[in-house]
């Protein structure tokens, strides 16, 4: 997080004061750095260097336009999981020849679509999706490129919403099938079979997990190779940890060099799909309190954000560090639960957290570039918050405050009750 720092009391990002913004721009809004998103890109090409692949960044994380153009005019590629995300890497500027469609539920409009623009793979999740994307690829006669997503019974280590590498989870084919999977994939018409891909879980920190799933894929590619079914790439998915609290997030460098080199004399092209590691600590939620209520169990700071704004405290029981913009002197220092105005016992921020504050004091909930804003809401009919981005000493609005014509769009009233 070393783009935001204390400058003459104030928190800054980049070259700017973070309160000269939410004066601009207003309270809630989110505020991310292009530096740290374009240092966090660059360590993963760096680390894949001269090795064939791509980094396709899982745009799960945070779909703005602006960011994905950042991305894509510096080379990324992008890791899909819809049709309306296919659209806006095409919007962004992103080349269809560097995306990679996941996801368990592609819809044959989804697919359609996915091959007439000329995505690079689509992911397979399940035996039935292959046999969907064979009918629709031999119908429209384009070969569509596949890689059958394999769940190799891994534990992440994880928060149990994030983990996708177990048996028990929806996502991938079990790794015990997955040989005659290929087989089968091998006989169906309008596929070309050209990789093979794992994603086993978010936020993790100890990379061993991964080269467990490695060793398994391996061994896997060696024997369909011995059946006569050549894997061009191996897709090894994200999931690659960031520092929120005291966490130390793996070293890209030392983790992409430890798997080239264990795939030896093996010709195979690598993907990676970072998301969160990308944007997370690129960005923060800006909030102004509103009312201080302290109590004789509790102290509530009700601020003007809320879990509609950002849910992963309350969904994940996330902790993300708080920091005031601008440190209060001359208040006490009390513990304080930072919770929203929503109409929800689950609304909160942050719990128990050391804070000299006052009525109309902005905080900053740090490391909310990632799963932040994408996953808000509409919930009791508040508008959405503004996205801007800094660059050096210069904001741009990337995204306007949601008004409450937003809101009403596409709704009707009952014309026999007006």
């Amino acid at each position: 997080m070393q783009d935001f720092h204390r400058q003459d009391n104030e928190l800054h990002l980049e070259g700017l004061a973070l309160n000269t913004i939410a004066d601009q721009y207003g309270t809630p809004c989110y505020v991310y750095s292009r530096a740290a998103i374009e240092r966090a890109y660059d360590a993963y090409a760096d680390a894949l260097g001269n090795h064939p692949g791509k980094i396709c960044y899982a745009m799960k994380a945070n779909s703005n336009l602006a960011i994905l153009q950042i991305l894509a005019k510096k080379g990324a590629g992008f890791d899909i999981v819809s049709g309306g995300e296919l659209e806006r890497v095409l919007t962004a500027g992103g080349k269809p020849e560097n995306i990679i469609f996941s996801g368990v539920g592609k819809t044959d409009e989804e697919i359609l679509r996915a091959l007439e623009v000329g995505i690079a793979c689509f992911n397979v999740e399940s035996e039935a999706e292959l046999e969907a994307i064979s009918r629709v690829a031999t119908q429209a006669k384009i070969p569509a490129n596949i890689s059958l997503r394999v769940n190799p019974d891994v534990d992440a280590n994880t928060h149990p919403y994030i983990s996708t590498g177990l048996k028990e989870n929806k996502f991938g084919v079990d790794i015990k099938r997955a040989f005659d999977v290929y087989q089968h994939a091998h006989t169906l018409n309008g596929l070309n079979i050209i990789g093979v891909d794992c994603h086993i879980g978010s936020q993790i920190i100890d990379t061993s997990p991964f080269m467990d799933a490695l060793d398994r894929l391996l061994v896997l590619v060696d024997d369909l190779a011995e059946a006569g079914i050549h894997i061009r790439h191996l897709d090894l998915g994200g999931g690659i940890g960031i520092q929120y609290r005291e966490e130390q997030a793996p070293d890209i460098q030392q983790y992409i060099g430890s798997i080239i080199r264990k795939l030896g004399s093996r010709k195979l092209e690598l993907v990676f799909e970072p998301g969160r590691s990308i944007v997370g600590n690129s960005g923060a939620l800006l909030t102004e309190v509103l009312y201080l209520k302290p109590g004789e169990h509790k102290n509530f700071a009700i601020v003007d954000a809320a879990m509609n704004d950002n849910i992963r405290p309350s969904l994940y029981q996330a902790w993300q560090k708080l920091e005031p913009l601008a440190i209060n002197q001359a208040q006490e220092s009390l513990t304080w639960d930072i919770v929203g105005p929503i109409c929800e016992t689950g609304d909160f921020l942050a719990k128990d957290r050391e804070l000299a504050i006052q009525s109309g004091d902005r905080l900053a909930l740090l490391s909310s570039g990632a799963y932040g804003f994408v996953m808000s809401s509409n919930y009791n009919s508040r508008g959405r918050a503004p996205e801007i981005l800094v660059d050096g000493d210069k904001s741009h609005l990337i995204r306007e405050r949601e008004t409450f014509a937003d809101l009403i769009r596409g709704e009707h009233l009952l014309e026999s009750e007006s």
